[in-house]
């Protein structure tokens, strides 16, 4: 009765010591869009297709012609994958829809998105297609005429949403929020739930 008593007493400890995970993005937890768009490959891909293979999908809106804000996120994403073991990243899915369907052709998104990662993807589509898919990311982009070399700059959202492979998403980490090692523990804590 003893070694009964104890291994309760010892059960409940390790129970109430057990530290629950609090996550570093911003807690979101609605359902993602499926959207469906042309990847660099020049191949129509949804959403769902990545998240079928039970990976978890940073996605983030921006354009290769951005002189800033698209280069630091991309880099930011590459030094996650970093901070991931093999197994962890062959679970991850960077995505990166361009908001500049005009000069972003797949050729173009081919040759600027893996150059950060090799598994990153970029993702492109008609104007109407991009417009409704920031939508219902609620991502903001505008185009601003005449202030670079390429003739206009593009204003848009710099977040980075995590979708989990049950189609929504869990995560928003907002330029303030973008510690790699810190996102990498969010995923890690949640591919052991997939």
């Amino acid at each position: 009765m003893r070694i009964l008593t104890y291994l309760i007493t010892l059960v409940f400890l390790l129970v109430a010591c057990k530290k629950e995970h609090t996550f570093y993005g911003h807690l979101y937890d609605a359902p993602a869009y499926d959207f469906e768009l042309t990847s660099q490959d020049n191949k129509r891909v949804k959403l769902s297709d990545y998240l079928r293979e039970k990976k978890t999908v940073l996605l983030f809106f921006g354009y290769t012609f951005c002189p800033d804000v698209c280069p630091t996120a991309l880099t930011t994403m590459a030094e996650v994958m970093k901070n991931l073991n093999e197994r962890e990243r062959e679970r991850v899915q960077v995505l990166f829809i361009s908001v500049d369907p005009e000069r972003d052709t797949p050729q173009q998104l081919k040759s600027y998105v893996p150059f950060f990662y090799p598994t990153f993807v970029g993702l492109t589509g008609s104007p109407k297609e991009i417009e409704k898919t920031a939508r219902e990311y609620k991502a903001y982009y505008r185009k601003v005429e005449g202030e670079s070399k390429g003739g206009y700059l593009i204003d848009h959202t710099a977040t980075i949403y995590l979708i989990t492979p049950d189609g929504k998403i869990k995560l928003l980490y907002t330029p303030a929020k973008q510690e790699p090692k810190k996102m990498a523990e969010d995923i890690q804590y949640l591919l052991k739930s997939f």
